[in-house]
């Protein structure tokens, strides 16, 4: 059987203190995440990060920075996620826009409430991509070759 990882995004998004979070629906019911989700095929990390923010929040972010690659194997599936994480900054806010049928919510929160809430994020990945967030890890986007054919 071949072993394939599920490629992902996910975008840190910070204002005033607070990140910007969704509340979806996940296998052990409700759970809090980044906005995150798979690259479509054809389309850049970039892209991607760009995209599942705007369909899961109604943010337009500006990708400013990576804050780097993350694996993660779900002990409830045996699924393995690359997950690439980025750093965005909020740019405009489409309040009517519907969010992807899947997010509840999007909302903002402050480390000390996640930290406080770390039953309810979806992975280990949430709380750690934040924390390296804080503690200034972060590389350009030049980092990344993404090159076509």
């Amino acid at each position: 059987m071949r072993w394939t990882p599920h490629a992902t995004v996910a975008t840190i998004v910070e204002r005033n203190g607070k990140f910007l979070m969704v509340e979806e629906t996940g296998s052990n019911g409700l759970v809090w995440n980044q906005p995150a989700g798979h690259i479509e095929a054809n389309e850049s990390i970039i892209e991607a990060a760009r995209r599942e923010t705007l369909e899961e929040t109604a943010w337009d972010v500006e990708i400013t920075q990576l804050l780097g690659f993350y694996t993660w194997t779900a002990p409830a599936n045996g699924k393995t996620y690359h997950r690439h994480c980025f750093v965005g900054v909020a740019q405009q806010h489409h309040r009517s826009r519907p969010l992807d049928e899947c997010i509840l919510r999007a909302f903002w929160v402050d480390i000390d409430e996640l930290r406080a809430n770390q039953h309810k994020l979806r992975s280990p990945l949430v709380l750690k991509c934040i924390e390296d967030f804080l503690a200034g890890i972060t590389y350009p986007l030049e980092l990344i070759q993404e090159v076509s054919a």
